[in-house]
């Protein structure tokens, strides 16, 4: 049985997508871009703030289905330019100082909004 994860603290949907979807005890996120969710606008183009702010995205909505960073198993990083991974990695290694997941990380021609980095993740329990 599949269950519709939303919430006011993590960016709505620009498309005819969910922010996740829990299944069989799994969350699938879907790709979070740097929009804070209460100004409903991108933070600002540096590859650090934008990236903490996917993460603080992806924890929004991990709180909304009862997980923690601790219950990610799989991440992929989308990124605008590989040379914005040593910052992307810094802060993403800031939540997920022991066990991280699996990951993924590579650079896509262009993200959504034109941001700079776009962060999926699965987590189970």
């Amino acid at each position: 049985m599949k269950k519709i994860i939303f919430t006011d603290n993590a960016p709505k949907a620009i498309g005819p997508y969910s922010q996740a979807v829990e299944a069989n005890g799994m969350l699938f996120i879907s790709g979070q871009i740097p929009v804070n969710p209460k100004s409903g606008e991108i933070v600002e183009a540096d590859i650090k703030i934008q990236t903490k702010q996917v993460m603080e995205n992806i924890a929004a909505i991990l709180n909304e289905a009862g997980y923690t960073f601790a219950d990610v198993i799989k991440s992929t990083c989308l990124l605008s330019d590989m040379s914005n991974f040593a910052g992307m990695n810094e802060i993403y290694g800031e939540y997920y100082k022991e066990n991280p997941p699996a990951r993924a990380a590579f650079a896509v021609k262009t993200l959504p909004l034109n941001v700079m980095v776009e962060i999926e993740t699965i987590a189970a329990k």
